[in-house]
């Protein structure tokens, strides 16, 4: 895998761990379009070939923000045509971060405002540090979120809830995210990243197709009707019976020891 880059900070953490820091802290984070075609590459590159890979956590440098959003001084004097061309790149690249096949955590150390906000609810989960803050403010500049806020925010928080925050572009506090169920936990700025990587870390130990399968699971079942999610579950449940891990996994417990899952 590339892990060369202007704007992201890319290291595995072990075998199984990917950490992806967004790297532009003099502009907040803030997401220009090198950074979304960076982006896309690497959730693109994950979907053809995951490198034994089976979390991502995704944070932002330094301590103020995870992302500020959309670049505005890129934009600024923008044509029309160079601004969706522009958005075009946020789209696939958002779109690449939902599909990626292994589970992906938002670790919110700051600011993350507009696209930054959209990236953390594409995540799978998100933990945050207490000064953690969140809004979605593309209304007050004559926009709309349009990197999937309008579907990913409503299926977090309520129908409600996200009309409110969308339709206000009001910023709320890491701890009312918690509460409203956008966020999973709020930790300590100190902790946050250790605490999050332990996560990805008890995740990587799980069988990783069992993983993958669930994961798709969860999202693709969402969009069906109660049977239709229900069979597609068990699809996915009859994909795991032929594997290698599954047979690990019952080893492991009749022998009263620890699994060791290859992804078989």
């Amino acid at each position: 895998m590339h892990l060369d880059f202007e704007t992201l900070k890319v290291e595995r953490r072990g075998p199984h761990i990917l950490l992806v820091t967004l790297n532009r802290p003099a502009a907040a984070n803030a997401m220009n379009t090198q950074m979304g075609r960076e982006l896309m590459a690497l959730f693109e590159a994950l979907s053809l070939d995951l490198e034994r890979l089976r979390c991502v956590v995704l944070t932002g440098s330094g301590e103020k923000a995870f992302c500020a959003g959309g670049d505005l001084k890129e934009r600024n004097g923008m044509t029309d045509e160079a601004w969706v061309a522009q958005h075009l790149v946020f789209e696939r690249m958002l779109r690449a971060l939902i599909g990626c096949p292994i589970p992906v955590i938002a670790a919110v150390n700051g600011a993350a405002y507009g696209g930054g906000c959209e990236i953390a609810a594409a995540c799978d989960f998100i933990y945050a540090a207490p000064h953690a803050r969140f809004a979605l403010t593309e209304v007050t500049l004559g926009i709309m979120p349009g990197a999937g806020s309008t579907q990913n925010l409503p299926r977090a928080v309520g129908e409600r809830r996200a009309k409110e925050i969308i339709l206000t572009g009001a910023p709320f506090t890491a701890e009312e995210a918690e509460r409203w169920g956008l966020v999973n936990r709020v930790i300590p700025a100190d902790r946050l990243l250790e605490e999050t990587m332990a996560t990805a870390e008890r995740i990587a130990a799980n069988a990783p197709i069992a993983v993958r399968q669930a994961k798709q699971s969860i999202s693709r079942g969402l969009q069906m009707s109660l049977a239709d999610g229900l069979a597609f579950e068990i699809e996915a449940y009859n994909r795991l019976v032929g594997t290698e891990d599954r047979r690990e996994g019952v080893r492991a417990f009749n022998e009263k020891r620890k699994p060791v899952f290859k992804g078989r």
